[in-house]
């Protein structure tokens, strides 16, 4: 995703002190959602009045992911998500976390939305317990999606159980119609320089 100045015809030359700020995801570990924090923290600085969010994500984890949607609702300033490629697993879901009317995907990328999976080994009790907290993040994030795109909580839960539990794929058109996205398209960030001359 690129940015395009442009610059009033009165000023001879011009130099941002900090320059827009987009957040671009391709993990989902600890590190990912440290850096995600910290260029939240950046973008409050430039005078941008939207946070780009730019995914192209196999997924990864869902406690990191849960963090950078943590970041999002603490955000002052509203947030865009854009596809690049691919929001698979944890990337679908932060994908529906842009605002409203500022969720976008590329016409050629592909979204895919699956179970949480555990991959415990252990004892007995430590395998149940670990099944229980799938469940609860499942139910969970599936919940998460399905308010951001406007649809009964259990939503997404259902149409997973009508798959047989196996991943869903999708591309842009059928994530629209859903209300994953808004957009099938990359929006553009303008950067406008202008001079104001007032008198008081």
């Amino acid at each position: 995703m690129l940015w395009k100045f442009e610059a009033s015809n009165l000023l001879k030359e011009f130099e941002l002190s900090n320059n827009p700020i987009i957040v671009t995801v391709n993990k989902f570990d600890e590190q990912s959602a440290e850096d995600f924090r910290n260029k939240f923290s950046m973008a409050q600085n430039t005078g941008q009045k939207v946070i780009p969010v730019v995914i192209d994500s196999y997924g990864g984890q869902v406690y990191s992911l849960m963090s950078m949607l943590a970041t999002i609702r603490a955000s002052p300033l509203p947030v865009a998500t854009i596809t690049e490629g691919k929001a698979m697993s944890c990337g679908a879901v932060l994908l529906t976390c842009g605002e409203a009317g500022m969720r976008y995907m590329d016409p050629d990328a592909t979204v895919m939305i699956h179970d949480v999976a555990s991959g415990q080994h252990g004892k007995n009790e430590e395998v149940k317990a670990s099944a229980a907290e799938t469940d609860r993040l499942n139910k969970k994030i599936f919940k998460i999606m399905a308010q951001n795109c406007g649809k009964p909580e259990d939503y997404f839960l259902k149409e997973i159980h009508k798959r047989g539990h196996a991943d869903w794929f999708l591309e842009a058109d059928e994530c629209k119609s859903i209300g994953i996205i808004n957009h099938t398209r990359i929006p553009k960030i303008n950067v406008k320089i202008d001079v104001s001359i007032d008198f008081d």
